[in-house]
């Protein structure tokens, strides 16, 4: 075989390689109980009737990042985005294994959760920095948007200059304010809904098809 048919050949591999359509991988990033796995859960259900994983009042339920190919969102006005969707452990400067003593848990199975997150933690640092296209960032709206991890984790966000809806979660709760979160983000758009019950979810995938497509 010829060096120029050969060539040939590998231009065409790489063309198609080129043309092959590539989903955006959207990272579910936020701290402990936000409800990010629950967020996860109604937009895969929403969109393939399936799930990503368990939910737990517990905190660090997910201690490893889970991925959901080929999920097709569609807006109101008829427009669309391919995604992943990466459900990553939730994101703390400090975890210590006496927390999960006062869910029950005996101490070995605490020690082993305890480390189990960190692990999870930092795997969910490594996706960010190399292998996520855009982010969800879920935040408790029930809760003090102004915290050290959540300045933190926006700042990279915003440091490798990716894609982010900020979520302003649990609205059905009669404490939530997601007036705090816009105060805290307003460079960002922020979408507050419910993911539980799945309140306002409909401008959630506009949004998404908007940001992410």
């Amino acid at each position: 075989m010829s060096l120029l048919l050969r060539a040939k050949k590998r231009f065409k591999r790489l063309f198609r390689v080129l043309l092959r359509r590539k989903n955006a991988r959207i990272g579910i990033y936020g701290p402990p109980n936000a409800g990010k796995t629950t967020l996860a859960n109604r937009i895969v259900r929403d969109w393939t009737g399936d799930a990503v994983g368990p939910v737990s009042e517990i905190p660090h339920e997910t201690r490893r990042a889970r991925r959901k190919e080929n999920i097709t969102i569609t807006g109101t006005n008829g427009s669309s985005v391919d995604i992943d969707i990466v459900d990553t452990p939730g994101v703390t400067t400090k975890i210590d294994y006496h927390e999960f003593l006062e869910y029950g848990l005996e101490k070995e199975e605490a020690i082993t959760r305890a480390r189990e997150a960190t692990e999870g933690v930092a795997e969910a640092m490594h996706w960010l920095r190399e292998d996520i296209d855009g982010v969800i960032y879920v935040l408790d709206s029930t809760l003090d948007p102004f915290l050290q991890v959540n300045i933190m984790m926006v700042g990279i966000i915003e440091s490798r200059k990716l894609p982010v809806i900020i979520v302003a979660n649990k609205i059905d709760l009669p404490d939530s304010s997601p007036a705090r979160i816009k105060s805290a983000f307003p460079q960002h758009p922020v979408v507050a809904i419910s993911g539980l019950e799945g309140q306002n979810m409909e401008q959630l995938y506009e949004e998404m098809t908007e940001r992410f497509g």
